[in-house]
């Protein structure tokens, strides 16, 4: 617990035109990735747009390190096949949970994360109090495949005993 900032919650919201790996379609399912943290969801059959409303959280204990998406096709007979990967940083997400939200209206964006060569993102991403809470809305354009996009969502969660921000 004492190297534990809090947790980083990833609603994996859906996939967007995602490659075709069997005959017609996919079965797709996400792995994130953060040092030696792995989390899945679950396969969503023959869709190539899936919609997957899973939450998996990691915990933070280096900000520093990339989460890393991979998306897989579920395959029974053979190793699944890759559909792509994308990564991100936290860093100006953590720095969003720092900013004073005091008399601040639900909806007010924070901070703008814009698309660059350093991450994969495939419009600007916006940082915004929402409820209550930091959230940050993103579009992943997937690596390493000839198409396909992910949708996700971060929320930070306090954990009590843990070192915080």
């Amino acid at each position: 617990m004492e190297h534990l900032l809090g947790l980083l919650r990833i609603h994996v919201h859906r996939g967007v035109n995602l490659a075709i790996r069997d005959i017609r379609s996919s079965d797709p399912y996400i792995v994130i990735r953060m040092g030696k943290q792995k989390l899945k969801t679950r396969v969503i059959k023959q869709n190539t747009n899936p919609e997957w409303n899973d939450d998996l959280t990691l915990s933070i204990t280096d900000p520093s390190l990339p989460v890393r998406v991979l998306v897989y096709d579920k395959d029974t007979f053979s190793p699944d096949d890759k559909m792509g990967d994308a990564e991100f940083h936290i860093k100006q997400f953590l720095e969003a949970l720092r900013v004073p939200t005091d008399g601040v209206p639900s909806g007010s964006v924070i901070a703008r994360v814009p698309p660059s060569r350093d991450n994969c993102l495939a419009e600007e991403s916006c940082i915004v109090w929402s409820e209550g809470k930091v959230v940050q809305d993103m579009v992943l354009r997937l690596r390493n495949v000839e198409r396909g996009e992910v949708q996700l969502q971060l929320q930070w969660i306090e954990v009590p005993g843990s070192r915080g921000l």
